[in-house]
């Protein structure tokens, strides 16, 4: 018998939560750039980091499986060396949340936007390799075993847009052979982590993501392509800022949430 996928939304806590790249407020890799007007930072984006448990509720009435939640490593760890505990705590009892609910769970331990101390070049850069290894292990540590991990959102895409086509941080156009280096790097950093005893045992096996953007029937055809692991529909909630999302399933309207995908795409999510 073949074996679905599980199906889960994403939350992407740089472009949902706000309080990122303001002064007095956690920077990322994104703070050079957001310093110069080249773009817009998050700002207050959604407020999620205050009001999670209002969006996360309002999954179990779309059918998926699960919920794949980044948590933002520039919050746990704005400085180098320097943990901000109650900022862990508070995604572990998210997790909790979700657990509740009824729901899987899966976290994302380094996402799109990553803390401004590991520099721009973060992924050519040896000694980034053991804070990665350090902050993986301090994560899966407080969430413990009943939690799903992945390394990596998008590895593929913190190298082609920041080495490639100069979309993301650092801003490198067809800097080939420092795409080559990076790539090495980040699949060092995740085998390295699949080999770790406490790590490894947590981490998904296979997973792939589709956009919420695209039609109903891509998404149906791809959960039924895909055998087993986790397909991730991004995201519940668009976001804002340069990480933001390019639909989401739900909408904020006044200061109420609502689900604002159409019939077609929930019969997809279900």
């Amino acid at each position: 018998m073949v074996q679905r996928p599980r199906l889960f939304v994403t939350i992407e806590g740089y472009a949902v939560e706000g309080g990122f790249d303001r002064p007095f407020e956690p920077a990322t890799c994104y703070n050079p750039t957001i310093a110069l007007g080249r773009h817009a930072g998050p700002g207050d984006a959604h407020g999620l980091w205050e009001n999670y448990e209002r969006v996360i509720d309002m999954v179990p009435e779309l059918g998926v499986d699960g919920v794949r939640l980044s948590v933002e490593w520039a919050r746990i760890e704005p400085r180098q060396g320097q943990i901000d505990v109650g900022a862990l705590e508070r995604y572990v009892r998210l997790g909790r949340h979700v657990r509740s609910l009824g729901l899987g769970l899966t976290v994302v331990l380094v996402d799109a936007a990553w803390p401004a101390w590991l520099g721009l070049e973060a992924w050519l850069l040896p000694w980034v390799v053991p804070e990665v290894l350090a902050h993986a292990r301090r994560v899966v540590s407080a969430f413990g075993p009943d939690t799903s991990f992945i390394v990596f959102a998008n590895p593929e895409a913190l190298v082609s847009g920041g080495y490639r086509y100069a979309t993301a941080p650092p801003w490198r156009r067809r800097a080939r052979a420092d795409a080559t280096v990076a790539t090495r790097q980040i699949e060092s950093i995740t085998q390295s982590l699949r080999e770790d005893p406490l790590v490894g045992p947590t981490l998904v096996s296979s997973w792939s993501t589709i956009s919420v953007a695209q039609s109903p029937d891509v998404i149906a055809s791809r959960r039924a392509s895909q055998h087993g692991g986790e397909l991730y529909v991004r995201s519940l909630v668009k976001g804002v800022g340069p990480t933001s999302a390019p639909a989401g399933v739900l909408e904020h309207e006044g200061t109420q949430w609502r689900i604002a995908a159409t019939p077609e795409l929930l019969r997809a999510l279900r």
